[in-house]
């Protein structure tokens, strides 16, 4: 499946912002399950300074500087994804999830290496006995870790309800865990602090999802905007992907943008802004698949 992707974020300030910079982590990145064909960003009004390279996790990540006065700021980035059917294996034979730390500590591969630094804290993900009481009843003793994870990713879909304007991104966990609502942000960061509760590696996933719903089925909830998501880590299989807000396993209806230990790391924009007073923002998404 190849889709068209055009992600336009604008701001509005009720006074004229003098000086900006910012980082724009927009441009979908290369994996094994898809392949970028082509990328455009436009900024108006034009940087004085627009340069990009790959940050810790490997993400594409674009910092640029305005120094004229404005009222708006427009960031808009065209992309263009072959994206592959991500394969799964059977949940019922993935290792036990509680016996993870015994896999990483008798063999330390490359891959758990890398893995190990998403068991811990991040700024949006605490780690508590809340999270993990919450995520016992789908973790018995010698559950298969992915059977574990796609049953704690059903009682999340059931259990919270999918509201646009019951949180912003500085609700903390905690208080969602409490309101039972939330956006998909809400749910990756939930379920990843149940996971890393458990001592188990997960990672946050910003991306797209198609907007247009196959013939018969349903639009998916979060596609009018950037998405998110989760990996978890299973020795052997590698990361794989779900989706809470739509209990789903991630397939190619999802395009990835970039991925590290939560929102924090990767926003598609962030910076610091001097003068403009209050501001408004708005953003827009578009996902078309071409074939």
């Amino acid at each position: 499946m190849i889709y068209s992707i055009c992600h336009i974020t604008q701001y509005i300030y009720d006074a004229p912002m003098t000086f900006c910079q910012n980082r724009a982590t927009v441009e979908p990145r290369t994996s094994i399950t898809q392949k970028p064909l082509d990328f455009n960003l436009k900024i108006e009004p034009r940087p004085v300074e627009l340069m990009n390279f790959k940050d810790f996790f490997g993400n594409n990540v674009h910092y640029f500087t305005i120094n004229t006065p404005l009222n708006k700021l427009k960031i808009q980035a065209k992309s263009r994804v072959e994206c592959f059917k991500r394969l799964a294996p059977d949940p019922t034979l993935t290792p036990a999830w509680d016996a993870i730390q015994e896999i990483f500590q008798s063999r330390n591969t490359a891959e758990d290496y890398e893995a190990f630094q998403y068991q811990y804290e991040s700024p949006f993900v605490p780690i508590d006995a809340i999270f993990r009481d919450y995520a016992l009843p789908s973790f018995s003793p010698g559950r298969p870790l992915l059977d574990a994870v796609l049953d704690l990713t059903a009682r999340i879909h059931q259990d919270f309800e999918y509201h646009p304007f019951s949180t912003d991104i500085t609700t903390p966990t905690y208080e969602v865990m409490k309101i039972r609502k939330g956006v998909c942000q809400d749910f990756a960061h939930l379920q990843i602090a149940c996971l890393r509760s458990l001592g188990l590696p997960a990672r946050y996933v910003s991306g797209y999802l198609r907007t247009i719903p196959p013939p018969g089925q349903e639009r998916l909830q979060g596609s009018d905007a950037s998405h998110a998501w989760l990996s978890v880590y299973v020795p052997d299989a590698g990361w794989i992907d779900v989706d809470p807000t739509n209990n789903v396993l991630v397939s190619s209806d999802h395009i990835t943008v970039a991925w590290g230990r939560d929102y924090d790391e990767v926003s598609p924009v962030k910076g610091t802004v001097f003068g403009g007073g209050n501001q408004s923002i708005s953003v827009s998404v578009d996902v078309a698949p071409e074939s």
